[in-house]
């Protein structure tokens, strides 16, 4: 019995004692951990990405931190150590699934594994998640005279157009200093406008002001937004700095979908309408693809037969070879305005070789509900064989200019 007695008194204090070896090894384990993990996190706020890769012992880490001095080091966390990496191209990397007891043999080892056993898998370039520049506030073309921002949306139930006029930037003023002011119409109608506030003494006002127009969801692809801006001086004096013509015809306009616009300032041409009125269109001639482009952009002045919202003016574009008719196309009609915006693109096909005998002719022209059409007035554009004067000038710089869109005013005549 004594020796039953010895022997349970000798096993129970070997389990005790196990036991009690048990337990302090995990409470010193966990005690490791935690001041691992502390001891990482301070090293991380004061340490930079250059400092950390010049403790790498492999030499070709070190060439890629001297090209890459802003990446931020990308770590494994010591709970992840129980997984592979599997190279992948372009260094992309995936997990397999291992003994979670294993320690990765592969990758470089940080000058952090003496605090946590954490391994260098990449590098995060901060400058891939930067947002793009908004190049509409830096790239300003050569003879730039401004640019404007504005937005617009509709409310259908309402009918009415909200026009927020944003910012102005780079006025070149008459004077050095500048006090700018902007009105808005709503064309057909030029007999009323809505008008901003004064900005004193600025090249770039930043207005962040709103305005409503009452316009019926009928007549709404037929208007077009103009946007005069105005120079104030010390006699209070009005000078026009230039205009924005916008027609809201291609636009898609509905409660939900507010639009954000910018657009250069044109200069207004000052001189008065010719006898039948003028029109303006841009030329552009790709030699490559042998396309000769149109884009008829508005007229001015029109002598209209009938004034009244029923009369339509669209404009004809015929493309003329030897004074035989090629093709035409023709743009939608404006509705009761002597001054409509078309903003219109016609492309023709024309090979290199017949420039010399092509010609192009724009024919304004109205039309009235149950009447005949009338010709308003007509101009054409070409070589020397048909063309003299502006006409020449603008066939010759479409075609010294390739590609590039050369836009210009024409006076309108009235013979066929």
């Amino acid at each position: 019995e004594q020796a039953v007695a010895v022997a349970g008194a000798v096993i129970g204090g070997i389990l005790l004692f196990v036991l009690i070896g048990m337990i302090a090894y995990l409470l010193w384990k966990k005690f490791c951990c935690l001041f691992a993990y502390e001891k990482l996190t301070s090293s991380v706020k004061t340490t930079n990405a250059n400092a950390f890769f010049q403790d790498q012992t492999n030499p070709e880490m070190q060439l890629k931190s001297t090209s890459r001095s802003r990446s931020v080091p990308f770590i494994i966390p010591p709970t992840l150590h129980g997984r592979d990496w599997i190279n992948l191209t372009n260094e992309e990397q995936v997990q397999e699934d291992s003994d979670p007891y294993m320690i990765p043999q592969s990758g470089p080892r940080s000058s952090f594994h003496s605090l946590a056993g954490a391994y260098v898998v990449g590098t995060i370039n901060p400058d891939l998640y930067k947002f793009s520049e908004d190049k509409s506030e830096t790239d300003f073309p050569a003879g730039n005279i401004g640019r404007l921002w504005f937005s617009i949306e509709y409310e259908q139930e309402s009918e009415r157009l909200l026009v927020s006029l944003i910012k102005v930037r780079k006025l070149q003023p008459p004077a050095d200093s500048c006090s700018p002011f902007v009105k808005i119409y709503l064309l057909p109608d030029e007999r009323s406008y809505l008008q901003s506030k004064t900005k004193r003494k600025t090249l770039n006002p930043q207005f962040d002001e709103n305005f409503v127009f009452q316009v019926s969801s009928k007549m709404l692809l037929q208007r077009t937004l103009k946007f005069l801006v105005y120079h104030v001086d010390k006699q209070k004096k009005h000078h026009l700095l230039g205009q924005v013509i916008f027609p809201l015809k291609n636009e898609v306009l509905t409660d939900d979908n507010k639009l954000v616009i910018w657009r250069d300032l044109e200069k207004e041409n000052l001189e008065p309408p010719s006898e039948y009125g003028d029109i303006q269109f841009s030329l552009s001639y790709n030699d490559y693809l042998g396309r000769l482009t149109v884009v008829v952009l508005r007229a001015r002045g029109l002598k209209l037969q009938e004034e009244s919202h029923a009369v339509g003016v669209y404009v004809k574009v015929s493309l003329m070879n030897h004074n035989k008719f090629v093709k035409s196309k023709k743009t939608a009609a404006v509705l009761g305005t002597p001054n409509p915006v078309y903003n219109e693109t016609f492309s023709f096909k024309a090979d290199q070789t017949e420039l010399d005998t092509a010609s192009l002719s724009l024919s304004v022209l109205q039309s009235i509900k149950g009447e005949k059409t009338l010709l308003l007035g007509r101009v054409v554009v070409g070589p020397f064989m048909y063309t003299r004067g502006k006409e020449l000038e603008h066939w010759n710089e479409m075609i010294s200019k390739p590609k590039e869109l050369v836009k210009r005013w024409h006076a309108l005549c009235h013979s066929m």
